[in-house]
């Protein structure tokens, strides 16, 4: 009998170790599930935080095209003023330049008919032929010539 219940233990032993590694196995399995879950829920985490992140940028990214196509629009105004401004300087600069020759001819012409009239001044402007400063059309081409703006220029 020594020897039946021997084996009755060994069963009853060997019952319990299979049931403690069952017990064993089904926390392993449920600490497995749990950390899957938690690896789930990390990872959607982490997908939720990137889309807020492309959102963002995608917000910003239009945001600053926006800043882009106003500043454009506004260079393109200013470069258009300025070629306004360097036309209206051109002429300007040109209609100068005639007035100066006009000056000059003019101050040449009274040296001249101061010299002739013996030193006296009898007009700021006598000229001793009135037909040649009066009649020579370069001299008189621009004394009474409208500007030209650049804004009509530009329309054409």
């Amino acid at each position: 009998m020594a020897s039946s219940s021997g084996n009755s233990s060994q069963i009853q032993n060997s019952g319990s170790d299979e049931d403690l590694l069952d017990q064993r196995k089904r926390k392993r399995m449920q600490s497995n599930r749990e950390s899957a879950r938690r690896s789930r829920i990390r990872k959607q985490k982490h997908v939720d935080d990137l889309t807020d992140q492309i959102n963002q940028i995608k917000k910003d990214n239009a945001q600053i095209l926006t800043t882009i196509n106003v500043t454009t629009q506004q260079f393109v105004h200013v470069e258009a003023d300025n070629s306004v401004l360097r036309a209206q300087m051109g002429e300007l600069s040109q209609r100068l330049d005639y007035l100066n020759e006009i000056i000059n001819l003019m101050n040449n012409n009274y040296t001249n008919t101061n010299c002739t009239n013996g030193g006296s001044t009898t007009g700021l402007f006598e000229f001793e032929n009135h037909d040649d400063f009066m009649n020579n059309p370069w001299s008189l081409m621009y004394l009474n010539q409208q500007p030209i703006m650049a804004a009509e220029m530009l329309r054409y």
